[in-house]
């Protein structure tokens, strides 16, 4: 197979061939002689290895012809060998990865490739440049001077950079990658103006400074290669396809959108983390639908023997833990970001920074973020766009482990060994994967790093943006179902109706359910239970006269996990609905009354869930009981009972499958600092292992209704929660007495939340 003869040759060509050995070097040659005829004869060549090493080109040969005419056009040619990952629907096989890298074939193979299959070798030639043209450009970068060498380099460079544009016409846009970074890097003024600066405030002289420089770029900064590319896609589709439906769910639209961003605007894609898994997912994503692979940026624990070794050369940038007082490490950091942001090659990241291990969403880690914000800034990059990305999944492997940890146990360092046995449990079927892509947060001028309320406010808004996008899933909603009856259990028809009503109550707020939920299936809902009863999440009794499910013993803190997953849904009117059933015992409560009960408990939990501002909150809350009662507000006070007649009518009710677990942890917390004696106090770390005790003593006592209640991430937001009350320490006199007031109102809650239960279960005679 071959390419016409290059059009526009102005002046007299030379050729500049990228052939890594000699059988590559013929193939250009009888090509020319093929397509150019006599012309091709008289033009002068320069073979290159380009492909051999494109970071570090040999560009030796290029000096003897830089006297040459300026008007010589400079054609750059390269022999590229399709893959079969180049065929429709086609995915890498294990020989084309295990025989070496199909795109860069050693003499020998090539020669039996032309043997065998001819038609894989493919003579390109890229976009022509004259000498002149080059000699402009690079005297534009203002680059130091280093003569013939310094050009000559460039011109590889740039002969490289066409061919690989070149040949992503034939191969698709998922293999664009940057090339020759860290010299690019050194070679520019800013990064020179910048490192410096640093030699100003460390004190270190210049060539130091360049020498560790080199050393932290050669550490950080991915080398993302085609070959690799392919070898990380086959991992990636072998981790999902081990449990999960290799076929993500995704809007396609969205996607499309995705990729004209990313093409126009500097741009980074935060994702939820809720396992190991999303990584690979959003990888697979991309690659399968012809996507260039972002920069997945992750911490250095992740780069450990074999998968750190593949994941860097498809492209992640694997950072240090700890680099605080380290200026030349961060300024390089900020400038090899800054470059990637200005050359249009996205970044990656979850933006929680760890997994989750309840199951919503954490609080957003500002330290990546920070610094593409900065990089953003220092470059004078406009229109950033944070585009949120929400990964679901019907199941999860790790949840098992998250609810052991949650209940105290520790947590398994990363390594190769542990990865190994993570693979080992993804072995199991887990269902399906959702990505959902949310409205981007964009930054027409990027703030001050040092702007924690900006990062603050960027944070919130992709939080926000997340949730929304976020999809109900079966799995999920039955988990949720299942907790807001336990220990009591549902037949067949109750699960379906009460499916039925949650998800009618979604889709009439607008709220996005996963494309295959079916409520009204038995035969789904019949499959799901298949699946939680084999991972051991639900019991299934069918010995009766009816079918009957409940969560199984030891599995509250699982089931919560996967709740949690779609909780921030439900926040909003299960606030609402505890504090009208608060205000249902207050004589005389009218609507200021209720309002200040909604925003009071919206404050008690405001370090599990991001809320809208209150404004907004208030809005989202009218507009919900709107739906009961269009008149409710000035009802309140006025007519009596109606406050209970609200509450009732509130179909489907939600606060206590939604609040309990939070109200029941906190309720631990204040009790233990309401036995302490005046004046003692305890620190975070002793708190959480006393609840973990005493938490387990009140369930079996029955004062907390289920062991999701016990967790060290819910004890550490109920500690956060007194602490920002006043409640941790102090020498107020009165201390005490409010400690005891603050385990008396979570207890108070509590009584109120079982009300609410008693009135949701089927059977009530609510419905």
């Amino acid at each position: 197979m071959t390419s016409p003869w290059p059009n526009q040759i102005d002046g007299k060509p030379l050729f500049l061939l990228d052939a890594s050995h000699v059988v590559e070097e013929a193939l250009l040659d009888q090509w020319l002689l093929e397509t150019g005829g006599e012309n091709a004869v008289s033009a002068d060549k320069v073979v290159l290895r380009i492909g051999r090493n494109p970071e570090q080109i040999d560009s030796a040969a290029l000096i003897s012809v830089l006297n040459l005419p300026p008007e010589t056009c400079l054609i750059p040619l390269r022999v590229a060998w399709i893959s079969s990952v180049d065929q429709k629907d086609a995915r890498p096989r294990i020989r084309d990865l295990l025989g070496g890298n199909p795109r860069r074939p050693r003499p020998g193979k090539a020669r039996r490739i032309l043997r065998n299959d001819p038609d894989r070798a493919v003579c390109i030639a890229a976009d022509s440049a004259t000498l002149a043209d080059l000699r402009n450009r690079f005297d534009a970068l203002a680059v130091e001077d280093d003569g013939d060498a310094g050009f000559a380099s460039y011109i590889a460079g740039q002969a490289g950079l066409a061919l690989d544009i070149a040949e992503r016409r034939l191969q698709g846009g998922r293999y664009k990658v940057p090339r020759r970074v860290a010299v690019n890097l050194r070679a520019s003024e800013k990064f020179r103006v910048a490192i410096a600066q640093v030699a100003k405030q460390t004190g270190r002289g210049l060539d130091d400074l360049h020498a560790e420089a080199a050393g932290i770029m050669k550490e950080l900064i991915a080398t993302p290669r085609t070959f690799w590319l392919d070898v990380m896609e086959r991992l990636n589709l072998l981790i999902i396809s081990l449990g999960y439906d290799e076929d993500v769910v995704v809007d396609n639209e969205r996607l499309a959108h995705v990729r004209q961003i990313t093409r126009e605007h500097p741009a980074a894609i935060l994702w939820t983390h809720k396992t190991h898994v999303d990584g690979f997912t959003m990888q697979h994503l991309f690659f399968e639908h012809d996507f260039p692979a972002p920069h997945t940026m992750g911490g250095v624990n992740m780069a450990f023997a074999g998968l750190g070794y593949v994941a860097r050369r498809a492209g992640a940038i694997f950072i240090r833990r700890d680099f605080k007082d380290d200026l030349l490490y961060k300024m390089v950091l900020r400038q090899y970001i800054g470059y990637l942001l200005e050359k249009r090659f996205p970044f990656s990241w979850a933006f929680e920074g760890t997994r989750s291990r309840v199951g919503k969403l954490m609080p957003p880690r500002y330290g990546l973020l920070k610094y593409v914000v900065g990089a953003a800034h220092a470059t004078d990059a406009h229109n950033l766009h944070i585009i949120p990305a929400a990964i679901n999944y019907d199941l999860i492997g790790d949840v098992g482990d998250y609810a052991s940890e949650q209940a105290g146990a520790t947590k398994q360092p990363e390594s190769l060994r542990w990865f190994i046995g993570y693979l080992r449990g993804l072995k199991q079927p887990l269902g399906r994967i959702y990505v959902d892509f949310g409205e981007p947060v964009v930054l027409p001028i990027a703030p001050d790093p040092e702007d924690s309320l900006a990062l603050s406010k960027i944070a919130f808004q992709v939080g926000v943006e997340a949730n929304r996008v976020t999809p109900i899933t079966l799995a999920a909603l039955s988990t949720m179902v299942l907790l807001g009856v336990t220990p009591r259990a549902l037949t067949e028809a109750e699960m379906i109706r009460e499916l039925t009503r949650l998800v009618g109550w979604a889709k009439a707020r607008g709220i996005r359910i996963s494309s295959d939920f079916e409520p009204e299936s038995r035969g789904q809902l019949k499959a799901l239970s298949d699946v939680l009863v084999t991972n051991g999440l639900i019991t299934r009794y069918d010995e009766g006269p009816e079918v009957v499910y409940t969560i199984a013993p030891d599995q509250h803190g699982v089931a919560n996990y996967y709740r949690n997953t779609i909780i921030h849904f439900f926040v909003t009117k299960a606030i609402g609905e505890l504090a009208l059933s608060v205000i249902a015992g207050q004589e005389g409560a009218d609507a200021d009354d209720f309002w200040r009960e909604a925003e009071h408990l919206r404050d008690l939990f405001k370090f599990e869930f991001f809320y809208a501002p209150k404004d907004e909150f208030r809005e989202e809350l009218r507009a919900e009981f709107a739906h009961y009662g269009p008149d409710w507000e000035s009802q309140l006070g006025t007519t009596p009972g109606f406050a209970v007649q609200l509450l009732i009518n509130c179909e489907p009710l939600v606060a206590h499958t939604t609040l309990v677990t939070f109200v029941e942890a906190y309720r631990v917390v204040a009790d233990i600092f309401a036995r302490l004696e005046p004046g003692d106090t305890l620190d975070e770390k002793a708190c959480i292992a006393l609840a973990l005790t005493y938490g387990r003593q009140a369930y079996l006592q029955r004062r907390i209704s289920s062991e999701a209640s016990i967790g060290k991430l819910l004890f550490q937001n109920g500690y956060k929660l007194l602490d920002n009350l006043g409640l941790v320490a102090g020498g107020d006199e009165t201390l005490s007495q409010k400690r005891r007031a603050m385990a008396q109102e979570f207890r108070e809650l509590a009584i109120q939340l079982e009300r609410i239960r008693a009135a949701a279960l089927p059977g009530s005679g609510q419905h």
